[in-house]
């Protein structure tokens, strides 16, 4: 469900905004002065929607669209030909989006959504509301590149731009640009589709620049931090396991967990999910150790049948189990309520006796934890502190603490400079190829619209000679992407804010 206290927000913002218009447009003191006001500065207010409109811009986009003419005629060339592409293969992946969300519904299998390119984002819901920034600057960015597209081919073309603009309508912000149509409509459908398709264009040139820049990201930091020395703890959940005297602290360095390396926060991420899969690791302990704590009781059957041996709640204490000498043949195991920190710290990890009589002169046996299933004891290595001790489920310390790659090389850098860049980066990636593919869609009211419009004037002329003939063609072709769209964003929401 969508939060109450952002939907609380966004209608008491609009509704603020709303009476002051009314209010100012009632007043006949103040009527002509306002409506003067929003005209000189090209504001429109109407509900739920606020938009700006200037001609500031126009110097720029002219200049831009005499750069070079023959280059920006093969940029814009190229532009055309992935517009028409992209009209194809948007089709293509909301028809399998669809199937994709059809068989979620029907199976309720949750993979199926993770493999979906296209999903429906709520702010609040399955958008965190911590990252609203990332994704209204990301999404703001989009759009005015795509704009940006659209008014310098224009202008190439001969085309006359009135203005450019921005505006948010409820909560999304966007761009836009007015384009002369009686100059628009003069010129040949190529160059109609030149322009058309100029928007999705640079939203994917947009899309491969970020993901560029992402992926060379420790290359572009590397003076000031650097990458592959383990994963840097950013936050500490309060609270959670990995909170307290002996957990992990913001700056903390993470190089192991048990016997596996973690060199960034994917080694960490694989580590856990290895360790979550695997029988728990074993501890070599020297047989003169091997001392009960004042805690130890007798062996018991906990309900899913593991079991447990100390009688008390102590956190420093915990039940291990191992293969007595005198038993070897039998495998009989007993059971030890030990020390924890005593009897896994320095220690190396074994699975076998046999493991421990490689590595030590002295007699030594494996002693495994006696947890419940899916618990885990995960040693994680933080130098120059001690292990920290973790006992619970794998995933839990997964989400107890925030990673980073990058290690500051000097004190005075900040520690969350890079996962802003790398945040930011992930959403421009992610909001101009959507923004791509969606405006591809031929569609009412989109660029896809437009885009089939003219691919139809371009193409058909000779084959359907009746004007008349090809715009029906064109209309069905439109009902059909429109619906294809509704579907997919309907079908979208409900799976996102229903369920």
């Amino acid at each position: 469900m969508i939060p109450v206290s952002l939907l609380v927000c966004v209608m008491g913002g609009w509704c603020a905004i709303y009476l002051a218009d009314t209010l100012f447009r009632s007043s006949i003191m103040h009527r002509v002065s306002y409506e003067s006001w929003l005209t000189s500065r090209g504001l429109m207010v109407s509900p739920f929607h606020v938009r700006w409109q200037t001609t500031m811009f126009n110097r720029l986009f002219a200049y831009c669209a005499r750069i070079n003419p023959r280059a920006l005629y093969l940029w814009f060339n190229s532009g055309l030909v992935f517009g028409i592409a992209a009209m194809v293969g948007s089709v293509v992946l909301l028809i399998k989006t669809l199937q994709q969300t059809y068989a979620q519904m029907t199976t309720n299998n949750p993979r199926i959504g993770g493999q979906q390119v296209l999903q429906v984002v709520v702010p609040g819901v399955n958008l965190p509301t911590s990252q609203l920034a990332y994704f209204f600057i990301a999404l703001l960015l989009s759009g005015v590149i795509h704009e940006l597209g659209h008014a310098v081919a224009a202008l190439r073309e001969q085309v006359r731009v009135n203005g450019f603009g921005m505006f948010v309508f409820v909560l999304y912000p966007g761009a836009f640009v007015d384009l002369f149509t009686t100059h628009l409509n003069l010129v040949s459908p190529t160059q109609q589709l030149r322009i058309f398709c100029a928007g999705v264009w640079h939203n994917f040139v947009l899309c491969v620049a970020a993901l560029a820049f992402l992926f060379l990201l420790p290359v572009l930091l590397f003076p000031a931090y650097t990458t592959g020395a383990g994963a840097l703890v950013t936050e500490v959940v309060q609270g959670s396991a990995a909170d307290g005297p002996r957990g992990l602290s913001v700056g903390d360095i993470v190089t192991g967990l048990e016997s596996c390396p973690v060199r960034g926060v994917e080694d960490w991420s694989n580590c856990l999910s290895h360790l979550s899969h695997v029988q728990q690791t074993g501890y070599c302990v020297p047989l003169s150790s091997l001392q009960p704590s004042w805690a130890h009781g007798r062996p018991y059957k906990r309900l899913d049948g593991t079991t447990d041996c100390c009688s008390n709640n102590s956190l420093t204490d915990l039940c291990f189990s191992y293969v007595k000498l005198q038993s070897r043949n039998s495998r009989e195991r007993e059971f030890a309520c030990m020390p924890v920190r005593k009897m896994v710290a320095g220690t190396r990890v074994c699975r076998t006796d046999s493991d421990c009589a490689t590595h030590s002169t002295a007699a030594s046996v494996c002693v495994t934890p006696s947890l419940e299933n899916q618990t885990r004891l995960i040693r994680v290595t933080h130098p120059p502190n001690t292990h920290m001790l973790f006992v619970g489920f794998p995933p839990h310390l997964q989400h107890a603490v925030s990673l980073t790659n990058f290690v500051p090389r000097f004190g005075f850098l900040h520690l969350d400079l890079p996962i802003f860049l790398e945040t930011f980066l992930k959403y421009v990636v992610s909001l101009s190829g959507a923004l791509a593919v969606v405006n591809s869609v031929p569609c009412f009211a989109l660029d896809g619209q437009w885009m089939l419009s003219a691919l139809l004037e371009a193409t058909l002329v000779s084959v359907v000679t009746d004007r008349q003939k090809r715009e029906l063609i064109g209309f069905f072709l439109l009902l059909s992407g429109s619906a294809l769209l509704a579907a997919n964003v309907a079908l979208g929401l409900w799976m996102v804010t229903a369920r």
